[in-house]
């Protein structure tokens, strides 16, 4: 990292640590509406957990999502850069599986995730966190070192098409066959390059945090340069039940359109 990314680095650790309260409330046990419909349902069937397979968790956040993978079965190493989260996380009970081994580690750190051991993970886990990361290429890096020759590692982010810092919600009016319909729909205007800016992650949030754009072949160019492949991806849409009628300027009313990007990974054979 430069010394720009550093700082930033370094200012984005301690906003975690000054909202870790609300996004442990936001989230509770099982984690809002977003990642319980959206987020949860793809990763559980891209990762296929089997009861027994050693998984990491990165940027685990409060631990909602590694609670889960230990009910499954899995043993479980959890990390995030936030001391903060992590607390939150180790303080919330379990109701199944084996204790969670939490601990402090930066996913920008290549060699603080590597030293977790070579070779040692059935399957990485990333959610929701690549696009708040000031660089992705160590923590790649480190997976391609930490998968045994069968691991697989998935990972779900904001979709770099749809769902970018850069969006205009819009509403429009038209005369269908004599019906007045109104449509929703996101303008576009920028995709290739757009700068690290600050937004909030949800509604009523203490403090804004960085978000960092990368166009398809940066986020997956990442993973190709240090051996990687894909071999499974889901683009996750609003479920019927789940669209708002009142927010409709919102990613709710927009079922066509998928917020998020979830693909698997694994080691070139």
């Amino acid at each position: 990292m430069n010394e720009q990314q550093r700082q930033q680095n370094a200012e984005s650790r301690a906003i975690w640590d000054t909202k870790a309260a609300y996004w442990e409330a936001l989230h509770g046990d099982s984690g809002n509406l977003y990642h319980r419909r959206l987020v949860s349902p793809a990763v559980e069937r891209l990762l296929a957990v089997q009861p027994g397979e050693r998984i990491l968790d990165v940027a685990c956040g409060s631990g909602v999502l590694a609670r889960r993978l230990a009910e499954l079965g899995a043993l479980v190493t959890a990390v995030d850069f936030s001391p903060e989260l992590v607390t939150r996380a180790q303080a919330r009970a379990q109701t199944a599986g084996e204790p969670i081994d939490y601990r402090v580690v930066d996913a920008t750190d290549e060699t603080a995730l590597s030293a977790l051991g070579a070779g040692e993970f059935d399957a990485v886990v990333c959610t929701m966190a690549l696009m708040d990361m000031t660089v992705i290429e160590p923590l790649h890096r480190a997976v391609a070192h930490l998968l045994n020759s069968r691991g697989r590692f998935v990972v779900a982010t904001a979709h770099p098409a749809f769902n970018s810092t850069a969006p205009v919600f819009v509403s429009e009016l038209a005369d269908n066959n004599g019906e007045m319909v109104t449509t929703y729909s996101l303008k576009i205007s920028a995709y290739r390059t757009i700068p690290p800016m600050k937004q909030a992650g949800a509604p009523g949030e203490p403090a804004p945090h960085y978000y960092y754009h990368r166009p398809l072949n940066e986020l997956l160019g990442a993973a190709f340069d240090s051996g990687l492949v894909v071999d499974g991806m889901e683009e996750p849409v609003v479920l019927p039940e789940d669209i708002a009628t009142t927010q409709p300027l919102s990613r709710r009313s927009m079922p066509q359109i998928p917020p998020i990007l979830i693909y698997r990974l694994r080691r070139k054979a």
